[in-house]
C-alpha cells in the first residue's frame, strides 16, 4: 500500500535533485576553502583578462596622441599608476568574489543538510514499516 507521506517526500527530494540539487551537490563535494579559493582564482584570472582588454582599448582608442605623448611622460610613473589601478580593480573584484562564493557555499551546505535530513527521514520511514 502506498504511504502518501513517503510519496510526497520522495517527490520533493527528486525535484530538489533535478533542479537546485545538481549545483549544490557539486559545491558540497568541495571543502569550503578549496571551493572559495578556486572560484576566487578564476575570478582573478577573468578580471586580469578584462583589465588587459579594457586597458588596450583605452590605449588604442587614441593611439596617435598616446604615441606623441609617450616621449613627454614619465614611463615609470605611468607604469606605477597602471599597476596601482590593476591592483585596485583585481583586488576589489577578488574581495567581492570571495563574499559571493562564501555566501553560495554556505547556502548550498544548508540546503544539502536539509536534503540529507529528508533522505534520512525517508530511510527511517522504510525501516519502520
Amino acid at each position: 500500500m502506498l504511504n502518501e507521506e513517503r510519496v510526497i517526500l520522495m517527490t520533493k527530494l527528486a525535484s530538489y535533485e533535478a533542479n537546485e540539487g545538481k549545483k549544490n551537490i557539486a559545491i558540497g563535494n568541495y571543502f569550503r576553502g578549496d571551493y572559495i579559493g578556486w572560484q576566487v582564482l578564476k575570478s582573478i584570472i577573468s578580471a586580469t583578462i578584462a583589465f588587459v582588454v579594457v586597458f588596450a582599448m583605452y590605449i588604442f582608442y587614441d593611439f596617435e596622441v598616446f604615441m606623441m605623448d609617450i616621449y613627454k611622460m614619465d614611463l615609470l610613473e605611468f607604469g606605477k599608476n597602471v599597476l596601482i589601478l590593476y591592483a585596485a580593480v583585481v583586488g576589489g573584484y577578488a574581495v567581492i568574489s570571495y563574499i559571493v562564493y562564501a555566501y553560495r557555499y554556505n547556502r548550498a551546505k544548508k540546503s544539502l543538510k536539509l536534503y540529507y535530513m529528508n533522505l534520512k527521514k525517508l530511510s527511517n520511514m522504510y525501516s519502520n514499516k
